[in-house]
């Protein structure tokens, strides 16, 4: 064994914190991530045949990045070395790459390099994987919680595949929790932890997709609370919140309070009520909701209830949502704040809702019903003869670029169905629309 292998698992040491005596020695113990580990992903057959590739594992804290390096470490028949990122750098590299050549001489053997936190090296750093990556002489397997598109060298990571991993689900940690409480070898069995399901709930829900908060809270609150004269330990929701520095907010992304709470939240906003708006949002952040609904719930809201009254109300909506998915959790929350206040501030109108629920309505409705010879497209000599695009007037020929025609099927002649209000920037396309059917009832308007 040399100075930079890494040894294969063994008994966890009772000292160690729980979030890593609980980490999963195998694909079978693996909890999340079923649609690049679950039976026949491509990810697993190669882990299973030992046949891994140079790799970048993506994503954030306590998902199971460094939890899947160790079973690799367990399954592979090639030489093994974990390196971190956070207390290394170029000589060690070297003197890595040195003793891998050496070794594979006399062994044959593939080499595996582990390297935790990757985005932490800079690109010259980064540079001097690359050509051993290109040769064979190590499989690289990098985690990371950063965008690798902008952490990584592209050459690099043109030579690797990356592999997202997301958060975990609530039902995901509670598995892990459980499994934790059960397990006498490495979890807390021995200390006859009692807990109840909405507690555990709760952990799951505050630990917000991270594993290692979930069981870390989960070992604080035990060593928390004392045993009974029965040896029980019964653990409550106020230790959780203790453990965690946390309150346990009254939510349930699935049940009757999730709904209860966007509902607040829509009709805040539609009532132009700002403050109450903000914090409704900040309720269901802080409660573990996943921010990117919010922001699709605004976005949506941008379109029904301000519509044409601000235009710029959507723009303002995608525009959060990009940048949370951008500065990610806390940074990104600002701007979810700053698009619900826009919002809430914003002129209404629903005409575009109306409108387009009308629409809808017609074509349910009616036959499929023909478009107008006029405005046909006529890209045949054929077509031409039979009269399409016959008779079409091309607005830009004519003053302010207007003519009176006629767009809609013969048989909705004259339907209306979008009837602008009077709040905003909808008052200006009111007056344009009513100054364009004055002019269609011109003399030779048509």
């Amino acid at each position: 064994m040399d100075l930079f292998e890494t040894q294969r698992e063994g008994a966890p040491e009772r000292r160690a914190p729980l979030a890593d005596r609980m980490r999963p020695r195998s694909l079978e113990e693996f909890v999340g991530q079923e649609y690049i580990l679950g039976q026949g992903r491509v990810l697993r057959r190669a882990i299973e045949a030992d046949q891994i590739s140079s790799v970048i594992f993506w994503g954030p804290p306590g998902t199971g990045k460094t939890s899947l390096a160790h079973i690799i470490t367990n399954r592979t028949g090639a030489r093994f070395i974990c390196f971190s990122a956070v207390t290394s750098g170029i000589k060690e590299i070297r003197e890595i790459i040195a003793k891998t050549k050496e070794q594979q001489r006399y062994s044959g053997k593939r080499t595996i390099l582990f390297v935790d936190e990757f985005h932490r090296f800079n690109k010259a750093q980064q540079d001097a994987f690359l050509p051993y990556v290109e040769d064979g002489t190590i499989i690289l397997i990098g985690a990371t919680t950063e965008n690798p598109s902008f952490e990584i060298n592209s050459p690099l990571l043109s030579r690797s595949r990356v592999f997202l991993f997301k958060p975990l689900t609530q039902s995901d940690i509670e598995t892990v929790l459980r499994r934790a409480l059960s397990d006498s070898e490495r979890g807390l069995g021995d200390l006859k932890v009692q807990i109840d399901p909405e507690v555990i709930g709760h952990i799951a829900q505050m630990a917000d997709g991270d594993a290692r908060v979930a069981l870390n809270a989960l070992e604080m609150a035990g060593l928390m609370t004392s045993p009974d004269k029965d040896g029980i330990r019964q653990i409550q929701l106020q230790t959780v919140e203790e453990a965690m520095q946390r309150k346990a907010l009254l939510y349930d992304r699935q049940g009757e309070e999730h709904y209860n709470i966007i509902s607040a939240f829509h009709k805040s906003i539609r009532g132009s009520d700002p403050d109450a708006a903000l914090y409704w949002l900040a309720r269901m952040l802080e409660a573990g909701e996943d921010p990117l609904y919010v922001a699709r719930r605004m976005v949506r809201f941008a379109s029904e209830d301000v519509g044409n009254a601000d235009p710029q109300a959507i723009c303002i909506a995608v525009a959060a949502k990009e940048a949370f998915h951008f500065l990610g959790s806390p940074e990104g929350e600002l701007a979810l704040a700053q698009a619900a206040v826009y919002l809430a501030t914003a002129p209404k109108s629903n005409a575009m809702e109306m409108a387009y629920d009308e629409v809808r309505k017609d074509i349910q409705e009616l036959q499929n019903l023909p478009v107008p010879l006029h405005i046909r497209n006529a890209p045949t000599k054929l077509m031409k003869e039979l009269g399409y695009a016959k008779g079409y007037k091309y607005a830009h020929n004519f003053k302010n670029h207007y003519i009176a025609q006629e767009y809609l099927p013969e048989n909705l002649r004259d339907r209306r169905y979008y009837h602008p209000s009077d709040q905003g920037y909808e008052k200006k396309i009111k007056e344009r629309m009513k100054r364009w059917e004055e002019l269609k009832k011109q003399p030779g308007a048509e």
